[in-house]
């Protein structure tokens, strides 16, 4: 892969933020469909406003879903990665392991005696 290649890759611009990948990484692992905004701040080490902004950006790209509710008659934020999110950062991620493997591919590999040799199959150019 070529370095215009590389700079043509489709990464989302939404999701290449390190926060707003961090949210979704979270919500994707999560064995809870729905989680908390107070976890998702306190296991993320964001502040609330900042979180709040990152969350409003990830909703109006239509990968979050945000209720707003009442729960034992408390104030209750919850968070839940949509479908169209899940299918984003699926593909966000394809991006980023085709990147890794046109790096790697195109890498110095040390031989046995300590030089470097061209790795890829094209000799690294």
């Amino acid at each position: 892969m070529t370095p215009s290649a590389i700079a043509g890759l489709g990464l989302d611009r939404v999701i290449h933020e390190r926060a707003r990948l961090v949210i979704l990484s979270y919500l994707a692992a999560s064995s809870d469909r729905e989680v908390p905004f107070t976890e998702l701040r306190d296991e993320l080490g964001m502040t609330a406003g900042n979180l709040s902004i990152q969350l409003k950006v990830l909703t109006d790209a239509g990968f979050v879903r945000i209720d707003k509710r009442y729960k034992d008659r408390r104030p209750f934020t919850g968070a839940t990665l949509t479908a169209e999110g899940s299918l984003a950062l699926s593909a966000y991620l394809r991006e980023i392991e085709i990147l890794i493997g046109s790096i790697r591919g195109g890498l110095k590999q040390p031989s046995e005696d300590g030089a470097t040799s061209e790795g890829g199959a094209d000799g690294g150019s």
